[in-house]
């Protein structure tokens, strides 16, 4: 199968030949796969080196002529290094585009904790009108993609060398329902999915599988709270613990309820090691994750 990456380079490659609105931005970070698209359109794919916050600038100025930029890099290089560039280029302005990252949170650890971004949802929470999808398999990438180029918004596309066995329909809005129970309600985020299934193996619970976290799906979770009737929830993310709590208090706020956030922890792991130790170390492994997921809920164990 091939990886997330892969896909939006093939995808991309062909967005480009079927829309001239669309353009693509760089920052040497995958090139070499461009290559072919950048032959064709050399006035639309456009390299500016190791410099993120000109890849952001190039991006938001593009969108200032009626362009659709697709700007991508790392994403500790994409979201945390330019910041100020897509709070100001993109957002200040009042302009549409669609980050595409790469890494995730560990998923080159022997590239040290320069290119780990476990914070970049969490930062763009800080700001207005973004759109965030985190696919969990590459099918579920190239739909999401293709749905963010077409748009006309503030798109950021999480890919990840993590990836779930199957991919599932998403459509880039609601929450999936994956499976049924009465001891409460799992959010598996993106390629979280596969460990939360084998973590929750015969267990009472009702898993949701969520690829687009903001907007978030408030409406699906009160549906699969209110079908339980208990409001025990467990977020499971890729990213930094805790980022998606905020959301689901406040889809909640009228209802008495719990809620536990699963991530990446704020402490750096120094000895860099492989992405399962990571998921280990985290504690977002199938055991690890069994292990909290049945502490909390008590009403989740048949």
């Amino acid at each position: 199968m091939d990886t997330m990456r892969d896909r939006f380079i093939s995808t991309t490659t062909r967005l480009l030949d079927e829309d001239p609105r669309l353009a693509l931005v760089l920052a040497e970070i995958s090139r070499d796969g461009f290559i072919p698209a950048e032959r064709r359109h050399r006035d639309r794919v456009i390299n500016v080196g190791i410099r993120e916050q000109l890849l952001l600038g190039v991006g938001g100025g593009m969108a200032l002529t009626g362009m659709r930029p697709i700007m991508h890099t790392f994403a500790s290089f994409l979201v945390e290094r330019p910041f100020e560039q897509v709070k100001l280029d993109l957002g200040h302005q009042g302009v549409g585009g669609v980050l595409v990252s790469a890494g995730g949170s560990y998923d080159w650890p022997a590239g040290g904790f320069t290119h780990m971004s476990p914070g970049d949802v969490a930062l763009l929470d800080t700001l207005d009108g973004w759109t965030v999808h985190v696919p969990g398999h590459p099918d579920e990438a190239e739909a999401l993609l293709r749905q963010a180029a077409a748009g006309d918004d503030r798109v950021y596309v999480r890919l990840s060398l993590q990836s779930n066995a199957q991919a599932l329909p998403v459509d880039g809005s609601r929450f999936l329902t994956v499976r049924e129970g009465t001891g409460g309600v799992v959010i598996a985020v993106g390629p979280m999915l596969d460990n939360v299934l084998a973590a929750t193996e015969g267990l009472d619970v009702t898993v949701l599988y969520a690829t687009t976290v903001r907007p978030f799906d408030a409406a699906t979770l009160r549906t699969a709270v209110g079908a339980v009737g208990a409001a025990d929830v467990v977020l499971v993310e890729p990213y930094l613990a805790g980022t998606s709590t905020t959301a689901a208090n406040d889809a909640l706020v009228d209802i008495p309820h719990r809620v536990l956030g699963l991530g990446v922890a704020r402490q750096e792991l120094r000895r860099y090691g492989q992405m399962d130790e990571h998921l280990a170390a985290h504690g977002l492994d199938a055991r690890g994750l069994r292990e909290r997921i049945t502490a909390f809920l008590p009403g989740g164990t048949r």
